[in-house]
């Protein structure tokens, strides 16, 4: 038979590899088995993070992903707006094009590369005639909105 010493020696033993498992600073038994406890919790609840993670990953990878990044910014006499995608996006050009001059926005210097990626700078300033100023978040939610249609489109097709 085991006898109480042994048996108090490996719970002992026991106590201190939970002890460093858990990163426990206590000392007794009581506070060593609390500090396990919270670490578990703790555990438990980074797991249901991740699992929530892991499912608003897959919800959004089911749902279509603009390809397009956009940043559009105010210069003293007018805009400079990009957009860059890293494949060739055959249509864009035109899509965007079209929010220009449904905004009344003047290209006034454009750079273009439609080859491997899609690169768009251009300079846009607005028409004098209308007198309004145009705000770079209007443009810049134009010219996602055209991403998207223009997304949507070629998806269906």
């Amino acid at each position: 038979m085991v006898s109480r010493e042994q048996k108090r020696a490996v719970l002992h033993e026991k106590l201190q590899l939970l002890r460093s498992v858990t990163n426990s600073n206590a000392l007794n038994k009581t506070s060593i088995i609390v500090d396990a406890s919270k670490y578990i919790t703790e555990l438990k609840q980074k797991v249901e993070r991740l699992n929530q993670d892991i499912e608003s990953a897959e919800t959004s990878s089911q749902q279509p992903q603009l390809p397009v990044q956009v940043t559009v910014e105010t210069l003293e006499k007018g805009f400079l707006i990009n957009v860059f995608s890293d494949k060739s996006c055959p249509g864009l050009l035109v899509s965007i094009l079209e929010a220009f001059e449904d905004l009344g926005l003047n290209v006034l210097e454009a750079r273009v590369s439609c080859t491997d990626s899609f690169c768009l700078q251009a300079f846009g300033g607005e028409n004098e005639e209308e007198g309004d100023m145009i705000d770079s978040q209007v443009i810049k939610q134009a010219v996602v909105r055209a991403v998207q249609n223009w997304s949507e489109s070629n998806n269906d097709g």
